[in-house]
């Protein structure tokens, strides 16, 4: 049954370059609340829209689609998608500028330092969200876009919570830095506990900044930290995801937002 359709998109190009940071213009995006996120956001643009019969029931009406079996469906996507009913091919989401994010009043800032795993990118997407942080920063090209399992892993997050790209992430550090924020990178060598040097800073400016898994922090975007702090843990586990560490640290962070938590 075809209703509807958007333009088909043109052949898109690969990448394209602006300021050196490289960004993929057009993806897939699969998933219930992924796709229902993404339709509903108005800075997204959906170029196609594929939808099952009973999936078809949660568009709001006069929403442009093509009606497909769920076996269709996933022969648009990447081999294990698990799409539920629900793909669309989508532009990407324009990212915010440092510059728009990195006052302090405006709250919390998460910084992945080469994090490529999309599925905890996409984690990190949803705690943010979950803890009022005020955007997500990542290297232009050391992160995945955001599209597929990121998207599927944010469970709509991506939607709501901007991003920023940056080229340099310790030039970044610097710049949140200079406009007063207080800089913070999770290191499990660390002597400082993250809830001290959190209720320390006890503001709406700080920035959590967290590594790759197998490598942790870069040292130079170490050496941009105010303070490198860890999360205190039982001698039974030697690490945490990057991902369940970064909700960790947004939860503590989140203890000091007033609009969580009303004086």
């Amino acid at each position: 049954m075809a209703h509807e359709r958007r333009n088909t998109p043109k052949k898109p190009d690969a990448a394209r370059s602006a300021g050196k940071i490289t960004e993929i213009e057009e993806g897939w995006i699969w998933g219930r609340h992924a796709v229902l996120a993404a339709v509903a956001n108005p800075r997204r643009q959906i170029l196609e829209l594929y939808v099952s019969k009973n999936g078809a029931r949660d568009l709001a009406d006069g929403t442009p689609f093509t009606e497909e079996h769920p076996d269709s469906i996933a022969r648009r996507l990447p081999e294990g998608a698990v799409h539920q009913g629900f793909a669309a091919r989508a532009k990407a989401l324009d990212p915010a500028s440092l510059k728009s994010v990195a006052d302090p009043t405006h709250g919390v800032l998460v910084v992945l330092d080469q994090i490529t795993d999309p599925h905890n990118v996409g984690a990190i997407f949803r705690s943010a969200a979950a803890f009022g942080a005020r955007a997500v920063i990542l290297q232009d090209r050391k992160s995945p876009p955001l599209f597929s399992t990121v998207c599927k892993s944010a469970v709509g997050t991506a939607e709501s919570i901007d991003h920023v790209r940056v080229v340099n992430i310790a030039d970044a550090l610097d710049e949140l830095r200079d406009a007063g924020r207080t800089v913070l990178g999770l290191a499990g060598e660390a002597s400082l506990s993250l809830a001290d040097a959190v209720r320390e800073a006890a503001g709406p400016g700080l920035v959590l900044v967290l590594g790759a898994e197998d490598k942790g922090l870069r040292p130079r975007v170490a050496g941009h930290c105010d303070a490198l702090v860890r999360i205190p843990m039982s001698d039974k586990a030697e690490s945490l995801n990057v991902s369940t560490a970064a909700a960790v640290a947004l939860y503590e962070a989140s203890r000091y937002n007033p609009k969580l938590y009303p004086q």
